[in-house]
């Protein structure tokens, strides 16, 4: 039997296809994030980027996210093992640091809904950004990473 490409190939291998399959839709990169820069601790929000759509867990501009939202970070196979403040559970993440996919990952499980199944998605009730102001984002944490 044929192993599957992201047990065969480097990040920096796989094609553009590949590589945004890794996605797990789990929305956790779209909210907003607090780092203590003392400690390193990250911390998420139950609020989410101004593009995001929370019932959907998807970018609704995925195109152009990155001229509409200057802080938007693209996940690169370069900048991937940098990125500290992405979850332990996410696909990029777990295989820049020589982990498999989890069972829950569509990928392996074939349903995308193992990702709600298994409690990594977000929520979908969380806060447009543009619903809230600085001064009340801090107090939208909901745990720590």
């Amino acid at each position: 039997m044929t192993k599957p490409f992201w047990e065969t190939k480097k990040l920096s291998e796989m094609t553009p296809k590949e590589w945004e399959s890794l996605c797990d839709g789990c929305g956790r990169c779209c909210l907003y994030i607090l780092h203590n820069e003392e400690t390193g601790d990250v911390f998420e929000t139950d609020v989410a980027c101004k593009l995001f759509d929370a019932k959907k867990r998807r970018c609704t501009d995925y195109d152009n996210r990155l001229k509409r939202v200057p802080d938007c970070v693209q996940l690169t196979p370069d900048n991937i093992s940098t990125l500290h403040w992405m979850p332990k559970s996410c696909a990029y993440r777990r295989l820049a640091e020589g982990q498999g996919l989890a069972r829950w990952h569509p990928l392996v499980s074939g349903d995308p809904k193992t990702v709600e199944r298994a409690k990594i998605a977000v929520s979908p009730d969380l806060i447009p950004e543009g619903e809230i102001d600085d001064a009340t984002l801090e107090s939208r944490i909901t745990k720590a990473r």
